[in-house]
């Protein structure tokens, strides 16, 4: 009951946002529900003068249903499915990852960007956008404007990549006859689920090829989703190091991303349960539900976010979040053209 009086106006304040984000990110997926509620947000908390009542209620949601949001995600992952299909993807999508996270490094240092917005940055390029945001933010203990700002820059490139890369991948003169190499393209090359999907939809529809180009694209990027695991582990041994040169220790146990291995939990009880006969359709409410968690915690930093300060602050990391887009896109098509795909 305490937790309930603490908590539910914050709660009900970012429910009240995600809904109507929910419904408009399905009417426009090529902005998402992500990006409409944390704007939002964002321009919801303009215009409240005290936010102490709200303030515990919004923490909660910004942190803890984010991360119950990434466990359910991995009930939309069968892993037999995804490394079956991945395989002939995996040598484009372990560089194109290793390239987005040495980009950001490398502009960290150069540009002296703070290093959780390098490296959520670094991170939502190379593996999922803002699901992969989602994991590593509580792990490098991000703080809301540093998630809003990367999730932001995202989106950005998200978009130009929806609406650049079909009529750049016909003008390069990318197979039309078949979604195999453009499906790879859109599932290594563009950020965000969402995006993957209405770039390789969109290049469906200009050949008439069906849904070969989506079905090659999403299973590509549900492979690339694969990396939160590693990343996000590998990203809480770092934190546990540094802490251990610093007056401020910080143990192993108290930030270890447990919720990721509930996440590998989720999806290993999807993988046997389909590897046993049930119907993959059982699990959809739960990854639709995953989705509407994410578009729920955005609306709690949306509402924790200065958009002054994210306007002022946003332009090395917008430079940076470029950088990485063009670098995974050059890259996705120059080991396809090695590999003979294109």
């Amino acid at each position: 009951m305490d937790f309930i009086n603490k908590n539910w106006k914050g709660m009900a304040l970012c429910l009240a946002i995600a809904i109507p984000s929910w419904l408009l990110g399905k009417a426009f997926p090529i902005v998402g529900g992500p990006v409409i509620s944390i704007l939002l947000g964002m321009i919801i908390t303009l215009f409240i003068k005290d936010k102490r009542e709200f303030e515990k209620g919004i923490k909660f949601t910004s942190k803890k249903i984010l991360q119950w949001a990434v466990i359910l995600l991995g009930f939309g992952l069968n892993l037999n499915v995804i490394l079956q299909t991945g395989k002939q993807s995996l040598p484009i999508i372990v560089c194109t990852i290793s390239t987005s996270l040495i980009i950001a490094y490398v502009l960290h240092k150069a540009m002296k960007i703070p290093s959780n917005i390098s490296t959520l940055i670094g991170v939502g390029s190379s593996i999922c956008g803002g699901s992969a945001i989602a994991a590593t933010a509580p792990v490098i203990d991000a703080d809301d404007e540093e998630v809003a700002q990367a999730i932001s820059i995202i989106f950005f490139f998200n978009v130009l990549a929806a609406i650049i890369f079909p009529a750049f991948g016909s003008a390069i003169g990318i197979d039309p006859t078949s979604g195999e190499a453009f499906g790879i393209f859109a599932g290594t090359a563009v950020n965000d689920t969402s995006s993957v999907t209405a770039c390789a939809s969109t290049w469906d529809s200009m050949f008439n090829l069906g849904t070969a180009t989506l079905d090659k694209a999403v299973t590509v990027k549900l492979t690339r989703t694969l990396a939160i695991i590693p990343i996000t582990l590998v990203l809480a041994f770092i934190r546990t190091r540094k802490s251990e040169t610093t007056e401020k220790k910080v143990s192993m146990k108290a930030i270890f991303p447990f919720f990721i291995l509930y996440f590998i939990g989720a999806s290993v009880i999807t993988t046997v349960s389909t590897a046993l006969g049930a119907d993959p359709a059982l699990f959809a409410p739960i990854k639709e539900l995953s989705k509407f968690f994410i578009i729920w915690a955005m609306a709690a930093i949306g509402l924790n976010t200065n958009i002054v300060k994210l306007i002022k602050t946003g332009g090395r990391p917008l430079i940076m979040g470029m950088c990485c887009w063009i670098g995974i896109a050059s890259v996705s098509l120059g080991l396809q053209h090695i590999l003979g795909i294109l």
